[in-house]
C-alpha cells in the first residue's frame, strides 16, 4: 500500500482517470490518503478523512511514508480558518490555501504557515455562525471550497470547521445521526435531508432558527423550512421534499 498527501489548494477528485470525467469531490491542501491503484498519470485513492474514493492526478499530490500516514490519521484536523490564507515553501515562494485545509501536514511538505488555525470541537452553536461563511458561494457539483460547493460538501465542511467529522455525500449522511419526528424538536445546527419521486435522498441543509434553512442551490442560501420542505423565498415556491431531519451533534 502507498500512501499520499495533497500540496496545492484544492485538487480534482474525479471519477475516472481523465481530466474530462466527472468531479465527484475535490482534495484540499493537507488532505492525505491510502493509494489504491497507481497508474502513469492517475491514482485512485482513498481519503483518509471520510474514506471517498476517486482519481486524482499523480503531478497534484507526493508520496508519503506509512508511519506519517498513520500520525495523521490520528491526528485532530488542524484548520486553516480564513477563507483564503498562504503558505510559504522552503524558498519563501507562497502557495494559497483555502478555508478547511489541514495544517497537519505542514512538517512533511517543507511549508510554514502563519495564519489562523483552529483544531477541537466546538459549541454546537457554532455550526451557523460557520455556515454564513459560505454564503453566496456558487453551487459546484463535487466542490468543497467557498469559491464552488455542492450542498453535502458544504454540510460537512462546515461540521469539519468545527471538529466533526460526517461523511461525504448526502445518501451517507443521512445514515448518521438520531431521526427526528418533528421540525419544532430541530436545533439550529441539525440537519434536513430532502428526497426525489424515487425516494432517494438527493439534498441537504443546515437548520438555522425560526424554520430557515441554510443550504447550497444554485449558491449558498437561505430559505424557510416546513413540513413540506424548503419554501425558495425567491420564487415563492418550494423547491425540495422534505425526507427526514437528523441531529448528529447532541
Amino acid at each position: 500500500m502507498q500512501y499520499g498527501l495533497c500540496y496545492l489548494s484544492v485538487v480534482a477528485l474525479r471519477s475516472e482517470a481523465s481530466d474530462s470525467s466527472e468531479l465527484v469531490s475535490q482534495v484540499l491542501y493537507g488532505d492525505y490518503f491510502k493509494v489504491l491503484e497507481h497508474r502513469k498519470s492517475w491514482s485512485r485513492i482513498r481519503l483518509g478523512f471520510d474514506s471517498y474514493e476517486g482519481w486524482i492526478d499523480n503531478k497534484q499530490f507526493q508520496f508519503i511514508e506509512e508511519s506519517d500516514y498513520k500520525q495523521l490519521h490520528k491526528s485532530p484536523p488542524l484548520m486553516a480558518m480564513d477563507l483564503v490564507d498562504f503558505i510559504s515553501n522552503q524558498k519563501q515562494q507562497l502557495h494559497p490555501i483555502l478555508l478547511g485545509s489541514d495544517l497537519n501536514g505542514l512538517p512533511y511538505l517543507n511549508h510554514t504557515f502563519e495564519g489562523i488555525e483552529s483544531v477541537g470541537h466546538k459549541v454546537k452553536s457554532k455550526l451557523i455562525e460557520t455556515a454564513l461563511l459560505y454564503l453566496n458561494t456558487p453551487y459546484l457539483w463535487g466542490g468543497k471550497t467557498p469559491f464552488g460547493i455542492d450542498c453535502s460538501g458544504f454540510v460537512q465542511m462546515v461540521y469539519k470547521l468545527n471538529g466533526f467529522k460526517i461523511l461525504r455525500d448526502a445518501s451517507q449522511q443521512a445514515l448518521q445521526g438520531e431521526a427526528l419526528s418533528f421540525i419544532e424538536e430541530s436545533e439550529p445546527g441539525d440537519l434536513a435531508f430532502f428526497d426525489n419521486n424515487e425516494g432517494d435522498i438527493i439534498h441537504v441543509g443546515i437548520i438555522m432558527e425560526n424554520h430557515h434553512i441554510i443550504h447550497a442551490h444554485g449558491k449558498v442560501r437561505i430559505d424557510l423550512l416546513d413540513q413540506s420542505g424548503i419554501y425558495n423565498v425567491d420564487t415563492k415556491t418550494h423547491s425540495h421534499k422534505l425526507r427526514v431531519i437528523k441531529k448528529i451533534i447532541p
